[in-house]
């Protein structure tokens, strides 16, 4: 029997205190009110307007125009967060299927093509990007804020290698039953792919639930503003002797948090089994 080490479980406990005392400082102080936070910093025991702040960043209308609501800005974050991710897988996928299967000319030079786009990260395509949704009428629209994002030579590569890993016999036994090349992605492949589709999941919706800069870029309308967006905001008023909201401010950094630990909570299997599993 392996004997424990008590030095080794002291390091992990410390570092896990070490990366939960943010949360637990952020979920603290968000029940104070924000002239206690200007005053006295932050709070590691809870106050007494927790209940008060979340429900006022949830229902309370603001921004500029005074229609926004802390709940519109986490539709249009979820909005995002699962079309990002749902949209990225679909078209991977597609793309690993014409790449493993369809055996055209060419077909690993395109991979690698598809592949060197993850050197282009959205910073450094951001104007022409945003030069085509502004021609095409696609500001201030999911659309706009979902589709230029789509493409993924992260997914297309991991979904490629999960393919060529499926046995040949299940082409074979698929054209044997007359199977197409349709009948055979969505009832032979896509059921293979549940473990990766739900580690790509994961990956690509966390990725489009942070997005913070292309939203700036994308959406002059508060309607479509973000978590992200809103947190910023509330941190930019300071004129005069106003203090910002830090009470809202850390209430909407932790509604904003939910969503991605939820997903990693309930997929964690899945993730874990899809990104090292040898043996499809």
């Amino acid at each position: 029997m392996q004997k424990i080490n008590p030095l080794d479980h002291l390091i992990l406990i410390l570092g896990a205190l070490f990366l939960i005392a943010p949360v637990v400082l952020a979920v603290m102080s968000s029940t104070h009110s924000a002239i206690a936070i200007h005053t006295g910093g932050l709070f590691l025991l809870p106050g007494s307007d927790g209940y008060e702040t979340y429900h006022k960043v949830l229902t309370a209308k603001g921004g500029f125009t005074g229609n926004v609501t802390g709940a519109r800005m986490l539709m249009n974050s979820m909005i995002m967060g699962v079309g990002f991710a749902v949209g990225k897988i679909v078209l991977s996928m597609m793309a690993a299927y014409a790449l493993v299967y369809f055996r055209f000319r060419l077909a690993t030079l395109f991979f690698w093509i598809i592949f060197t786009t993850l050197l282009l990260p959205l910073e450094v395509r951001i104007m022409p990007s945003y030069q085509v949704m502004s021609k095409l009428h696609l500001l201030n629209t999911y659309t706009g804020l979902i589709v230029p994002l789509l493409a993924s030579a992260t997914g297309t590569f991991y979904f490629r290698q999960f393919f060529k890993s499926v046995p040949d016999e299940l082409l074979e036994a698929a054209r044997i039953d007359a199977a197409g090349p349709f009948k055979f992605f969505i009832d032979i492949l896509v059921p293979l792919s549940r473990t990766m589709i739900a580690a790509i999941f994961i990956i690509m919706f966390v990725y489009g639930w942070n997005q913070y800069l292309w939203p700036i870029l994308m959406t002059t309308d508060e309607s479509f503003f973000t978590l992200m967006r809103g947190i910023k905001a509330i941190l930019q008023v300071w004129v005069g002797s106003q203090i910002p909201d830090y009470n809202e401010a850390f209430a909407l950094a932790v509604l904003a948090m939910i969503p991605p630990v939820l997903v990693v909570v309930i997929f964690q299997r899945m993730f874990i089994k899809g990104l090292t599993e040898s043996d499809k």
